[in-house]
């Protein structure tokens, strides 16, 4: 069966595995850990840098990595349910706060004073 591949489409339909990337970990009980994050819509994702300076730009100097190919990483989050491969994503933001009553109120009472 022949793959066909639309101007339009923005997936080709025939995916290539990107080369060996810089994959964020952390650390866990038994050495390193892929750290995952999630999408825009919230699915959980995997994901993978193709320098070192896009994954410091993204996520700090003091990110732990560790060099994986793209089959690689797949199969290593695919057990947790995990499908999907962010490459050189441009965007995080930090992990949530607790918010405290106070904080809380102050968020709900100020875009009413912004109003008048």
């Amino acid at each position: 069966m022949e793959e066909l591949l639309y101007g339009e489409d923005p997936e080709p339909s025939n995916r290539f595995p990107a080369g060996p990337l810089y994959v964020p970990v952390r650390p866990g009980p038994f050495g390193c850990a892929a750290r995952l994050f999630r999408t825009p819509l919230g699915d959980r994702t995997a994901v993978g840098f193709t320098s070192e300076r896009r994954l410091v730009v993204t996520l700090g100097a003091g990110q732990a990595w560790i060099r994986l190919a793209e089959p690689a990483l797949r199969a290593l989050t695919a057990p947790l349910g995990v499908a999907g491969v962010t490459i050189d994503p441009l965007f995080t933001a930090p992990a949530p706060a607790p918010v405290g009553p106070a904080v809380l109120k102050a968020a709900l009472v100020a875009p009413a004073q912004r109003i008048g």
